[in-house]
């Protein structure tokens, strides 16, 4: 039986015929206001036109293109407030939600506002909630997270004023933003150790997260971990101890797995402090039982490092730069596990991935802010989206990118290394990679140095492992450099990547 391979949001497998046609890019025209410190999101495709909303000096505005990309309509958000520190947004057919937080002398509102097609609203901003803070804030407050499916979503925050004790405020919404429960909670924590990973909203609207503790003299390693699941109908968390063995895990990712009713859990680990990477630890729990059912430890043997990083490199090091970026799951309770390798070096000093660890997860305790929220990294390490004048000069490398796929009971079925040598200096954007789907295959897009040049690269994973390298895309029209990790894959055969030309902001279509 063929492996099929589904995943959740971007990332979908279909055992489909390979479309040989070359990929067509179309550039939009740069714009005088729009320099490579702009602010944006690609929000989505509505009714055949590209939305991508820009922040310039305080100025909020969604620019509307047409199928050629040329620009249609720039509309002003003129309702948006002054001191504007964040926002975040969901996509559907028909509209996007999006939320933004502000602050007016010592209270931060959280409001939303619906937006069409014709980059306008569809019925005047709502304040969703508000927090009367005695500072002067430039981080957000409010988490937004919402379901695989879209129907429900959660706005949550997290007042960590008392370092032993957190207190969560949530917010589930349906899909018409219609209050389904309020909940306040409180998590015990403990001062010295404990962080939090990412929180994580099901389809049927359970609020997931994992706890885990450091210990050592730096944090750096974990030492235990609890899962957390608070249902809809329920007051506070229920909290269960993982019992992670002898394992020393590093970052925990998580990915709730709603065809299959469990939560995957997964992190590189060591056999001693500061030690080198052995394997990958996975954990299976049951949702219904609220249990462990299966975990496994890994360990990554000769063939698998050399294929991760070459002959040429130390195998016992060879995992110590890779990152976990992402879980995708199957149907048939398979799933597939990405990780790439990540570091970045300085005149003073060479990071390695325990200097990571100790302070880069924003969850750590105590706080001592009074409210705060996750700030995402898609590296998994604290590396800064606008990093463009840092005080100390810095190299970014984003190397060989590492795909593993296991079976329902995590026996592994198959690897493949996506092989690449990217560096970049003082800002990471035009490194590492973006993923599109085309059904039979998912490309894997990033940038390659050739003649002083990026050139922007395909090659394609399908669902048996199998790679292939596709030539240089085609219209690579010189002067355009592209930012793939930040590209959005707006439908079946279409995803729109970001791009400086001059220093000017650009978008490029990119047709498969």
């Amino acid at each position: 039986m063929k492996l099929k391979l589904v995943v959740v949001g971007f990332l979908l497998f279909a055992f489909l015929g390979v479309n040989a046609q070359a990929p067509r890019i179309v550039y939009t025209e740069p714009e005088k206001e729009d320099s490579r410190r702009t602010e944006f999101e690609i929000l989505g495709k509505l009714e055949g036109d590209v939305l991508v909303y820009k922040n310039n000096r305080s100025e909020h505005a969604i620019s509307i293109y047409n199928e050629e990309m040329k620009l249609k309509e720039k509309v002003v958000m003129d309702f948006m407030p002054d001191r504007v520190f964040n926002v975040d947004y969901i996509t559907y057919p028909d509209k996007v939600l999006f939320f933004y937080q502000y602050q007016r002398k010592r209270i931060v509102y959280c409001d939303y506002v619906a937006i069409g097609a014709s980059g306008k609203p569809l019925a005047n901003p709502v304040t969703l909630d508000t927090t009367e803070i005695g500072y002067s804030s430039s981080n957000k407050i409010y988490t937004v997270v919402n379901s695989d499916d879209k129907q429900k979503l959660m706005l949550f925050k997290v007042n960590s004023s008392n370092p032993r004790k957190f207190f969560i405020t949530s917010f589930l919404y349906d899909a018409d933003l219609k209050l389904l429960t309020r909940n306040f909670s409180e998590v015990a924590m403990d001062e010295k150790g404990d962080y939090f990973s990412d929180f994580h909203l099901s389809n049927a609207g359970e609020l997931v997260v994992a706890k885990f503790t450091r210990a050592g003299n730096n944090s750096d390693f974990i030492a235990g971990v609890s899962m957390l699941i608070k249902h809809p109908d329920s007051l506070g968390f229920s909290i269960r101890n993982v019992e992670i063995g002898k394992q020393i895990l590093d970052n925990l990712l998580m990915k709730i797995d709603n065809n299959n009713n469990r939560i995957l859990l997964a992190s590189f680990f060591s056999r001693q402090k500061r030690g080198n990477i052995e394997g990958l630890y996975l954990v299976n729990w049951d949702k219904g039982t609220n249990s462990k059912v299966m975990d496994s430890a890994l360990v990554f043997n000769d063939e698998i490092r050399i294929q991760a990083k070459g002959t040429d490199a130390n195998k016992k090091s060879a995992f110590n730069d890779f990152f976990i970026k992402n879980i995708f799951t199957r149907k048939d309770g398979g799933f597939v596990i990405v990780s790439e390798a990540l570091y970045t070096t300085s005149r003073n000093n060479n990071f390695n991935r325990w200097d990571y660890m100790g302070w880069g997860n924003p969850w750590m305790s105590p706080m001592n802010y009074g409210y705060w929220s996750p700030i995402y990294s898609p590296y998994g390490m604290p590396w800064n989206r606008y990093g463009w004048n840092n005080a100390m000069q810095n190299r970014y490398f984003a190397e060989n990118v590492l795909v593993i796929s296991f079976g329902q009971q995590g026996n592994l079925e198959w690897s493949n290394v996506i092989t690449k040598n990217q560096f970049d200096d003082e800002s990471d954007n035009l490194i590492s990679y973006g993923n599109m789907n085309t059904g039979g295959e998912v490309h894997f897009l990033f940038n390659t140095f050739e003649r002083r040049t990026f050139v922007l690269t395909d090659q394609s994973l399908d669902p048996a492992g199998k790679i292939t390298r596709y030539p240089t895309l085609k219209n690579l029209d010189k002067g355009y450099e592209f930012m793939p990790r930040f590209g959005k894959q707006v439908s079946a055969r279409q995803i729109i990547i970001p791009c400086l030309y001059r220093n000017y902001l650009c978008f490029a279509r990119v047709d498969f």
